[in-house]
């Protein structure tokens, strides 16, 4: 017999024989001739409710269920005769598949963030997290059903890479080399005996790949892992992170900004929509204002709002920040979040910003001061998406590389897409991270990612 999930089962408009779904148990009431088992399968947020009476011929055992326990159930659903749900299953058979001990850690109780992070093999059995992770793989689908509608083709980029898109610097590197020999040259390890013949890391971008196949298939996207080496033990980072990297083709920075909002809109709705219920948990317990931001977020039209504007509109705010802004200055958190929820109350998008804080492959614009870039700057969150239009021009880009001290020859294929049929196109990153914390209210990136990969810590 092949297994039913819960969810299905609960949206079923006539009683049925001969279900059968597996699970776990969350909590058991017993009396003398019956039990009451709550079993949860993942599906979904709500348990089903099973009535387990003593014409089972293992009923003694099923009176020993533990929370944690895992069970098989087979039996009749009908409609409850109790308050709070509609069905209900009167099992004519209940296997126990393994029994929990009294020491399993999830009891019937709240538990703290902090705590449920040191077990996070366990944790997604809790209703905030396995709401939240259904919830992310809800978005991961509108993603790429956005793309997909819009005819953009998807693509997998490198995970090992020899070039620093960001030209940062804070890259992990990946070696096959041996630490208790290492091989030297002029005092520092010699690239050349290791596996690739040249210094590899783990790319912090997919856009510089993405870029050449938009150049060759019009428009397409990657969404993966990437890696940041960056000592920061803050709310919003993590090591390992998820982007979503669209390349478009023939497209200028307007018609980056519009494909970035309706990104934006499309998924969000599209998980309110389906996942009802796990959005309602985290209105009820995490956030009260959530479904007033999300609604917020998705039936506004985003300001645009030149970097030098959002600038002189900080700076008149009066408005104390912990660090100053001045024009040639990046935008910290608290200046993103006073433009989104103080001063436009509504998601903006700042675009044109100078060229000395963004990185070489921008395109320049005619002022030879700013660049074609822009981010997205919605309220609770404040940046979520950060993109450009590429510079398309061979020379420039030639002279922006040189400028930041990014060297010609790890970057050839590169420049040699611009001799090759150039032609303008853009494109920008999200962090799906942040965009799971946007849409559950969560503050802290840790608890939007299965296993989080942090500063000293690599547990799981």
């Amino acid at each position: 017999m092949k297994r039913t999930k819960i969810f299905r089962l609960l949206q079923s408009d006539a009683p049925a024989d001969n279900v059968l779904v597996k699970g776990w148990v969350r909590t058991t009431r017993d009396s003398k001739t019956f039990s009451f088992v709550e079993v949860n399968d993942g599906s979904c947020l709500s348990n089903i409710q099973i009535i387990a009476d003593n014409s089972l011929e293992n009923y003694d055992e099923v009176k020993k269920l533990t929370t944690g326990s895992a069970v098989a159930v087979t039996g009749s659903l009908s409609e409850s005769q109790g308050k709070g749900q509609k069905w209900e299953i009167t099992a004519n058979r209940l296997d126990i598949i393994s029994l929990a001990p009294e020491t399993y850690p999830l009891q019937k109780k709240r538990h703290t963030d902090e705590f449920l992070r040191t077990i996070a093999h366990l944790r997604p059995r809790t209703n905030k997290y396995g709401a939240a992770f259904r919830i992310r793989s809800e978005l991961s689908y509108a993603i790429h059903k956005f793309f997909r509608d819009r005819d953009f083709r998807y693509l997998h980029t490198p995970i090992i890479t020899g070039s620093d898109c960001e030209g940062a610097g804070e890259l992990f590197r990946v070696t096959s080399l041996d630490f208790d020999g290492l091989p030297k040259k002029e005092g520092k390890p010699d690239d050349s005996k290791d596996f690739f013949g040249k210094a590899a890391n783990l790319t912090v971008s997919g856009q510089l790949s993405a870029e050449m196949f938009a150049l060759a298939l019009g428009d397409v996207y990657t969404f993966g892992p990437t890696f940041r080496a960056e000592n920061s033990n803050t709310r919003r980072h993590a090591a390992e992170f998820w982007m979503v990297e669209p390349e478009m083709a023939f497209c200028d920075l307007e018609g980056n900004m519009e494909l970035a909002e309706d990104l934006i809109k499309y998924p969000i709705q599209h998980v309110i929509e389906e996942c009802e219920a796990d959005i309602g948990l985290f209105a009820r317990f995490v956030d009260k204002n959530l479904m007033k931001t999300l609604e917020n977020i998705t039936a506004s039209d985003y300001i645009r709002l030149p970097y030098r504007e959002a600038v002189e509109i900080l700076k008149k705010s009066k408005k104390k920040f912990d660090h100053d802004i001045e024009f040639g200055k990046d935008m910290q958190t608290e200046h993103e979040r006073y433009l989104t929820e103080h001063h436009f109350k509504k998601p903006v998008i700042v675009y044109d910003y100078p060229k000395t804080i963004k990185p070489f492959y921008m395109r320049m614009n005619d002022d030879n001061e700013t660049v074609a870039a822009m981010d997205v700057l919605v309220p609770g969150i404040g940046e979520i998406i950060g993109g450009s239009q590429r510079e398309e021009r061979a020379e420039v880009l030639k002279s922006r590389m040189s400028e930041t001290g990014l060297p010609e020859d790890n970057y050839w294929w590169y420049l040699e897409s611009r001799e090759y049929g150039t032609v303008p196109h853009s494109g920008f990153g999200l962090g799906f991270e942040r965009f799971i914390m946007l849409v559950t209210g969560i503050r802290n990136i840790r608890d939007v990612i299965p296993f989080p990969r942090t500063p000293g810590s690599i547990e799981f």
